[in-house]
């Protein structure tokens, strides 16, 4: 016996110089002693064997044809079943006797690997337009693995049969080859009347390569291919790619869902390679009752997705807090579709809850596509893009149509010949019926007939085949129609044969055919406008207070945590001490509250340095603290140094083209630039104004040319003008004078009076002092006066006790008797209350003790910020609140009560 030695080529030994002639002894193994068989190098053995599997995994097994759509065990799964007539108006048959059809026949490889083929083209949630239909359990969405094949049963669909094995037997329509021991014959493609690779899609890892294409919609596909076949009549390009996608916008997965957006399409349409986004199509339901409760429904999953994994997944990041405000899960799937139902905690937003689900689970997942498959008769594995695919299904189908016109050609015109002598025959009757009576054998009258009627070998075999009961006159009317409608379809054919358009008819009326049967609306839908989720749509956008202290600390709070007081109180803790025993007396305490304001999660807050920039930041990237937490430090959240001066932040909710930003310095300089302005912030923060020497920017607010500028100084002075005698002006400009100040005297305040607020009785001005009084001035108390002006008396102040300090304005600012507003001392006490309690008083009064500092100690009031109005669906979820804790009380007492009755009643017994 001979042996193959493989030896390991010198190549790679000596940097790529070619091996050596002369092969020394130690180099092989000699397996033989008379024989020491033939050497060959190692590199070019694994090389060639190597090849020679990669080859027959990719065009054997791996990858489909783009032709119709299927691989070898696919196609011979089909015409396995076609051969064992398991057509739609039969019974089901086991799916072991199809499998051992198609193992002893055509596919020599393992049982379970035929097995799975045939239960995917069965499940109608992986594939679209399924080419099986199946009886039995065929395995589910949760992954379920199928029962085994000696249970379940199968037969052919009608798109099978008509659509994809329609003609296959048919001589010469597609070529047939020698199955693995040359006993049968199998077909090397199937004439498909439908792009069945894109159609149901497909997916395969080769050598190297491999492919993923998902399903598509029927009618879609079949409006493409009807708009090419009518490109190619016109004999030009008329239709562009665009123009394509609108027929066919995106896959259509057979589980629904949503794809969001067009551009992944598009890509792998146009590129062969590319994603798609999906998305899980789910709905809010709200249970009506004493207790409503929000519930997310998902009826629709991305394809591909195991709902039992996801399930797992959802409950693990709740278990995690991952994911917030879901107090249930439950999977009521039946077979009518699939149902899983999240239950939310009463204070959860929906909205914000769906889009932790989508991004954080697979309820939204990525479809990585790439058009990969056998193009070239089957021979070579080329990525194709949209039109590719379609254009190489069309020419096949065309050489398809050719090939059957040309098998059905044959066959009409051999029996157009047989009719024609049976004609002949029918003419010479009498002769015919004497010729046979007389002649001494069938050769003897074959001769006869041949001669004497001049016809051929197959009209006399004919002839001598006929029964007497054929021979009468409407047997040959008939057949005398029959010619008719031969000659008609000998003339279709040839037609067909020579004639392009007449074929390219014929493929446009199938596939119009096939779509009328055999199509379906879209399951998946397309969402046009599609965005990434980002931090911001996971977050909740509840209502917080912002504290920024002189130290530098900032913090969130929830604006729950503080209740409205009663005024006069002393308040809550807002904030603690920053220990720093090196403090100089003449420095600004650390702990000193210079902002606190209320605002949304969801805000851009706009921080303002006392020189002129600006840092733009969303609320909830602020860290949520406590109440007694000190906080972060800003440079944490901010690209600033430790000792850069905040001197305003301003919450931004929305950034209109007709709202404006008003900027006020301490000596009264002031500027109004576009809010949009601000809505693109760097890393390294926008020069908003330009400051004279000595001079720092305090106050920024928004506001439009409707309102109207209201400014308070130290010493109580105020002045009011419209803002529209302000002109707009770039970031960088200094602005111009707003107030004329006193010796010694700065601003204190800024608030912007809206045309609503000016009309409305119940709006008025709130001064706050630094000893905490505080009072509320109508606003027709000030009179509108030019900009520049010195202004007139807001407020008088207490005398101050024999070596006390001088009170001064703290705060001027707009307010509304609904309104709650939050003052804050420099000791960090914070007191929330209603605004409507703050007697009103004209511009010459003190006003009274709004909350108690202890001034002559050092504290002072800090700042004054109001709390935002809540929103219709914030009122109606906080009138449900209020209504839970009403009936909870009432259950509560009555609950007391029963016991007490119960308690009553075991003690008279």
């Amino acid at each position: 016996m001979k042996f193959k030695t493989l030896l390991l080529s010198s190549s790679i030994n000596n940097g790529g110089s070619p091996p050596n002639n002369t092969v020394p002894e130690s180099n092989y193994y000699d397996s033989t002693p008379s024989d020491p068989g033939s050497v060959i190098q190692l590199e070019n053995e694994v090389q060639s064997s190597f090849m020679q599997y990669a080859m027959s995994i990719i065009l054997g097994r791996a990858l489909p044809d783009i032709r119709d759509g299927m691989k070898p065990v696919h196609r011979r799964i089909l015409y396995a079943m076609s051969g064992l007539n398991l057509v739609p108006s039969s019974t089901h048959r086991k799916c072991a006797r199809v499998v051992g059809e198609v193992l002893g026949k055509y596919h020599p490889h393992g049982d379970m690997a035929v097995y799975d083929a045939l239960v995917r083209m069965a499940q109608d949630f992986s594939t679209g337009t399924p080419l099986i239909d199946g009886h039995g359990n065929f395995g589910s969405v949760d992954a379920d693995p199928p029962a085994a094949m000696r249970y379940t049963e199968c037969k052919l669909t009608t798109v099978a049969t008509g659509a994809m094995l329609d003609g296959v037997n048919d001589e010469g329509v597609v070529d047939f080859v020698d199955n693995f021991d040359g006993n049968e014959r199998e077909p090397v493609v199937l004439p498909a009347k439908l792009p069945f690779l894109l159609l149901n899609g497909a997916a395969g890892i080769a050598v190297g390569m491999a492919t993923n294409i998902p399903p598509h919609n029927l009618g879609e596909l079949v409006d493409g291919c009807r708009a090419l076949l009518a490109e190619r009549e016109a004999g030009a390009e008329t239709v562009t790619d665009e123009e394509l996608f609108k027929l066919i916008p995106g896959p259509d997965f057979p589980t629904g869902s949503m794809i969001m957006g067009r551009e992944g399409s598009a890509k792998l349409y146009s590129t062969g390679h590319g994603g798609v986004v999906m998305r899980a199509t789910c709905h809010v339901e709200t249970k009506a009752g004493k207790k409503s409760k929000n519930t997310i429904v998902c009826t629709e999953l991305p394809y591909q997705v195991n709902k039992a994994t996801l399930l797992e997944k959802i409950a693990e990041m709740v278990n995690d807090k991952k994911i917030d405000g879901i107090s249930d899960l439950r999977d009521e799937s039946d077979r009518d579709g699939i149902r899983i139902v999240i239950e939310l905690k009463r204070d959860a937003v929906p909205a914000v809850v769906q889009n932790n689900l989508f991004k954080k689970t697979p309820m939204q997942s990525s479809f990585s596509g790439n058009f990969l498959a056998l193009m070239g008769g089957g021979t070579s594995p080329q990525r194709f893009t949209l039109r590719t695919a379609l254009d190489s299904f069309l020419d096949f189908r065309f050489e398809t149509v050719r090939r059957k016109a040309q098998y059905d050609l044959d066959k009409v015109e051999a029996r157009d010949h047989l009719v024609d002598g049976l004609m002949k025959a029918l003419k010479g009757i009498d002769f015919v019926i004497k010729t046979i009576r007389e002649a001494e054998d069938t050769k003897a009258a074959r001769d006869l007939l041949l001669s004497e009627l001049d016809l051929s070998e197959r009209q006399a075999d004919a002839v001598l085949k006929l029964q007497l009961g054929q021979l009468t006159r409407l047997n040959g009317d008939k057949l005398a129609d029959e010619k008719a409608n031969l000659v008609n379809d000998i003339s279709n054919l040839r037609t067909l044969m020579t004639d392009d358009t007449a074929v390219r008819d014929r493929m446009s009326n199938e596939l119009a055919e096939l779509k009328a049967k055999h199509g379906r609306e879209r399951r998946t839908r397309i969402e046009e406008e599609v965005t990434e989720l980002g931090a911001i749509d996971l977050i909740k956008n509840s209502k917080s207070v912002i504290v920024v202290t002189a130290g530098g600390y900032v913090k969130r709070m929830p604006l729950s945590n503080f209740e409205a007081q009663q005024r006069g109180t002393r308040g809550k803790k807002g904030t603690s001490y920053v220990e720093d025993n090196d403090l100089d007396p003449e420095d600004e305490d650390p702990n000193v509250v210079e902002h606190c304001f209320s605002c949304q999660d969801h805000d851009t807050l706009l921080f303002s340095t006392n020189s002129g920039v600006a840092y733009g930041l969303r609320a909830f990237q602020i860290p949520i603290s406590g109440r007694t937490a000190k906080g972060v430090p800003l440079p944490t959240v901010l690209p600033i140094s430790a000792d850069t001066d905040i001197a305003s932040v301003l919450p931004i909710s929305s950034f209109s083209a007709d709202e404006y930003v008003i900027l006020t310095t301490e000596r009264g300089w002031i500027k109004k630039t576009p809010v949009k302005a601000f809505e693109t912030m760097s890393s390294r923060g926008l020069i908003i104004t330009k400051l004279e020497e000595g001079d720092h920017l305090k106050w920024c607010a928004k506001c439009t040319d409707e309102d109207e500028v209201f400014l308070g100084t130290k010493k109580g002075m105020a002045t009011r003008y419209s803002a529209s005698k302000l002109r707009p002006t770039g970031r960088t400009s200094r602005g111009v004078r707003g107030m004329k100040l006193r010796p010694g005297d700065t601003i204190v305040g800024m608030s912007v009076l809206s045309k609503t607020a000016a009309e409305s009785p119940s709006s008025g001005l709130l001064a706050i002092t630094a000893k905490g009084y505080g009072k509320r001035i109508p606003t027709t108390e000030f009179r509108s006066q030019g900009r520049g002006g010195i202004g007139v008396i807001a407020i008088k102040f207490k005398a101050p006790s024999a070596g006390g300090q001088e009170d001064g304005l703290k705060c001027l600012t707009l307010v509304d008797e609904d309104d709650e507003i939050i003052l804050v001392t420099k000791n960090g006490i914070i007191v929330r209350q209603k605004a409507g309690k703050i007697p009103s008083q004209s511009r010459s009064a003190t006003g009274c003790m709004v909350q108690k500092v202890d001034f002559e100690k050092g504290d002072a009031i800090g700042s004054v910020s109001k709390v935002p109005k809540s929103t219709e669906v914030e009122k109606e979820a906080e009138a449900e609140a209020e209504v839970e804790k009403a009936e909870a009380k009432v259950e509560r007492a009555e609950a007391k009560a029963k016991a007490e009755a119960e308690s009553e009643a075991d003690g008279g017994e």
